[in-house]
C-alpha cells in the first residue's frame, strides 16, 4: 500500500514539476540556473521515499567556476539524490532518447541539457566537441555520468572516456561527485529507507593533460570513486 501510495504520489509530482519547470523556462530563457532550480525541486522528493540525503561539498569546489563534474550512475534514484548537489550553471549530458520520454524528457530538453547519440560514436565525438566549444562561449559547466547507463546493481561499469576528453579540451578541472550505494537499498513498502550520502569531492585538474593522457585520467578517477564510495558505505553502516 505504501509503495501505491508513493509511486501516484510520484506520478502527480512530476506532473507539477514538469508544468512548474515548463513555465519557468519561459520566464528565464537561456538562464545557466534553469537545471539548478530544478534540481532543487526534485532533491525534497527523495523524502518521499523515506530516503534521507547527507550532503558534502568540497570547499575547494567553491573556487572553480567552470568544470566537468562526474558522478557515478546506479538506478533511477539518482535523481533524487544527486540533485542535492547540483552546483550554479551546470547541464547535464545525457542520451538524446531522454528527450522523447514523457514529462521528464521535455523538461530535460526544455532546461538546455546537452543530448548526445551514444550509439553512433563519430556523431557522439563530433557532439562532445560541440559541448566543449559552448563551455567556451556559454561558461557553463558540464555534468556526466562516465558510465553510460545505470549499473543496476553489477557494480562500477567501464568509464567511457567523453568526459575527460571535454574537460582536457575545455582545459577545466574534473569534478568527482558519489552517491553511496543505493541498489537494492530502497523498498517502496518500507516507510523508512534510511540515508544515502552523496559528495563532491576535491577537483582534479587536467592543466597540461593531452589526449594521451585520458587512460590514465580515467583510471585515477575510477581508482578514486570506487574508494570514496566504499568509505561512504562504510559510514552509513555505523549509523
Amino acid at each position: 500500500m505504501i509503495a501505491l501510495v508513493r509511486l501516484v504520489a510520484l506520478f502527480f509530482l512530476i506532473l507539477l514539476v514538469t508544468a512548474g519547470g515548463l513555465i519557468m523556462c519561459l520566464f528565464l530563457g537561456r538562464s545557466k540556473d534553469r537545471v539548478y532550480f530544478i534540481a532543487k525541486a526534485f532533491a525534497p522528493v527523495a523524502r518521499l521515499f523515506g530516503l534521507r540525503v547527507q550532503k558534502h561539498v568540497s570547499y575547494k569546489t567553491l573556487d572553480v567556476k567552470q568544470g566537468v563534474y562526474i558522478a557515478n550512475h546506479q538506478n533511477n534514484f539518482d535523481l533524487f539524490t544527486f540533485s542535492h548537489v547540483v552546483p550554479h550553471s551546470t547541464v547535464t549530458v545525457g542520451k538524446s532518447s531522454l528527450k522523447w520520454l514523457p514529462f521528464f524528457g521535455w523538461l530535460y530538453w526544455a532546461t538546455g541539457n546537452f543530448l548526445i547519440q551514444r550509439n553512433d560514436r563519430h556523431k557522439a565525438i563530433a557532439t562532445i566537441d560541440q559541448i566543449v566549444e559552448q563551455m567556451g562561449d556559454t561558461g557553463l559547466s558540464i555534468w556526466m555520468f562516465p558510465e553510460g547507463t545505470r549499473s543496476r546493481g553489477r557494480g562500477w561499469l567501464p568509464f567511457k572516456r567523453g568526459a575527460f576528453y571535454a574537460a582536457i579540451q575545455a582545459g577545466v578541472p574534473i569534478i568527482p561527485v558519489v552517491c553511496s550505494s543505493t541498489h537494492n537499498k530502497v523498498k517502496l513498502n518500507r516507510f523508512d529507507n534510511g540515508h544515502a550520502k552523496v559528495e563532491v569531492m576535491d577537483p582534479i585538474y587536467t592543466d597540461g593533460l593531452t589526449e594521451q593522457d585520458i587512460p590514465q585520467l580515467v583510471s585515477r578517477c575510477e581508482a578514486l570513486m570506487q574508494a570514496k564510495q566504499q568509505e561512504l558505505d562504510d559510514e552509513l553502516a555505523l549509523l
